[in-house]
């Protein structure tokens, strides 16, 4: 893996590696029905794996949403939104194997009563089990959907919250835009009221002169008149 990679995308395909890892010993253990000497280890193994899946996408969530590009932060959302789809799906999977591999535990040869009254389970008993089992899963899964549901919307409780951040962000810059555009439109307005002043003061010095010099005249023609 190259070192100048991105958290995000480390984790990307470390995600991918997993998930792979996961699906191929789901997959041998549904086609091969108990023929693995070991089926519970592989359960034990693809839950550790499924687990590490959860807390990747745990960590490209908070990588996704830590990206200032807003292209590129749409672009690892909508892949984390993929991912959990995929893990759900594995998580599925996962328990329909699980399921198989208890009900052929229940149900193997080695499981039932021999003749001489041994160790094993008569059937009725073992169906009462495998159907409390099977209850238990129900149980479980219900209990799963509830936590990923509340996950769920925890995430978009989050992404909301990421957004009226945005948009109170932006709300602000608008409103500092809108008070430098008024303090502009006031000190326009000064400025018009002060020429409009000048103006009405050099209109009326013009009106005070024009009669002095009127006046003045009219003194020169009467004395002249006079004499």
């Amino acid at each position: 893996m190259s070192e100048d990679q991105i958290p995000f995308e480390r984790y990307d395909a470390e995600f991918l590696s997993l998930s792979n890892q996961v699906q191929s010993s789901l997959n041998s253990l549904q086609s091969t029905k108990q023929s693995s000497t070991q089926p519970q280890s592989d359960l034990t193994f693809c839950k550790n794996l499924l687990s590490q899946c959860d807390d990747l996408l745990k960590q490209m969530t908070v990588e996704a949403r830590s990206v200032d590009i807003p292209t590129q932060k749409s672009d690892f959302l909508k892949k984390v939104r993929v991912y959990k789809a995929r893990l759900s799906n594995l998580r599925d999977d996962y328990k329909s194997s699980k399921t198989m591999v208890e009900r052929e535990a229940l149900l193997s040869p080695s499981s039932s009563t021999d003749e001489t009254g041994g160790m094993g389970l008569n059937s009725n008993h073992r169906e009462r089990l495998l159907n409390a089992n099977q209850s238990l899963s129900a149980q479980n899964d219900t209990l799963d959907n509830a936590r990923k549901i509340m996950a769920e919307t925890e995430d978009v409780a989050l992404e909301i919250t990421s957004e009226l951040g945005r948009n109170r962000e932006k709300i602000q810059s608008a409103h500092g835009r809108v008070r430098d555009v008024s303090g502009l439109t006031n000190q326009a307005r000064r400025i018009v009221q002060s020429m409009t002043r000048r103006e009405v003061q050099q209109k009326l010095a013009m009106y005070v002169m024009t009669f002095l010099i009127a006046l003045t005249f009219l003194i020169v023609i009467w004395r002249m008149w006079k004499f």
